[in-house]
């Protein structure tokens, strides 16, 4: 399969309708149709059902769209990689802003000491979107967090695993509370994160985009959170702590794509599983 064939594919499996998807590649609806056709000839498969009023993927059709989307995003990925090797050297580092500072400050220091180190790019990422960084090509590794992120199609290293707590406005009536469990949170106002920022499960409290933002709401009393352990030594003194017996544990761990070949990729790397 070419690129363009898939460019075209994931167009309309994403819009379910053929005149959207030619308007949004630039292209006339009628090829776009045959090369959809010579497509499903090739494949020996349905990719879509077509009726008068619809377009629905099919079973084959919804592998393809996300093989289709990974593939897509390994060829751009490769073009930002080439293009950056041409450029200043060195090694671009996705973090999550306001998560594993400590794992993260330690990591830098370590490896800076190593001989034939070079220099590393920081980046400071909202939620969720340190990944995204790695799968197109703008970071050559990251500190993911499971379950929240996905390590699909990466190498990965775990670093460590740590309990989740619940933070609170300082007077709040759970605030005293020595432990509680997930159920007790069921009627708090948890954030609500963007769809595009992880697998973060949804709450009814307001919309946030950074751990920044969500620590000036927790301290204005308008949202609480459940986060990893770590988030202790950036809280103020109005925020309560109280741990979550049964939230699920967070694992962080450095990511980078399989294919990579760089030695100072490599001596980051292990650098970090030495800490």
């Amino acid at each position: 399969m070419e690129t363009r064939e898939l460019r075209y594919f994931v167009a309309v499996a994403e819009e379910l309708h053929f005149g959207r998807a030619a308007s949004r590649l630039g292209i006339a609806q009628p090829p776009l149709s045959r090369a959809i056709s010579q497509l499903e000839r090739r494949l020996g498969v349905e990719l879509f059902h077509r009726t008068s009023r619809a377009v629905e993927l099919t079973a084959p059709g919804a592998v393809l769209l996300r093989e289709g989307r990974a593939a897509l995003d390994a060829v751009e990925a490769a073009e930002r990689r080439t293009r950056r090797a041409s450029e200043t050297p060195g090694i671009v580092l996705a973090s999550k802003a306001g998560a594993a500072g400590e794992i993260l400050a330690k990591l830098l220091s370590a490896y800076a000491s190593e001989p034939g180190s070079t220099a590393v790019d920081v980046v400071l990422c909202r939620v969720g979107e340190q990944e995204k960084l790695l799968r197109d090509g703008r970071a050559d590794v990251a500190l993911l967090h499971l379950p929240f992120d996905s390590t699909a199609g990466f190498d990965y290293e775990e670093l460590g695993t740590e309990s989740q707590v619940l933070l609170l406005p300082l007077g709040h009536a759970l605030s005293t509370r020595s432990s509680i469990r997930m159920s007790d949170t069921a009627d708090l106002p948890l954030p609500r994160w963007p769809s595009r920022m992880g697998d973060y499960p949804p709450g009814t409290g307001p919309e946030v985009h950074d751990h920044t933002q969500l620590l000036q709401l927790i301290s204005l009393g308008r949202a609480v959170a459940v986060l990893p352990e770590s988030c202790r030594s950036q809280l103020t003194d109005d925020i309560a702590v109280v741990p979550v017996l049964d939230a699920p544990l967070v694992t962080t761990v450095i990511a980078w794509p399989p294919h990579s070949r760089s030695r100072e990729l490599a001596g980051l790397v292990l650098a970090a599983t030495r800490l």
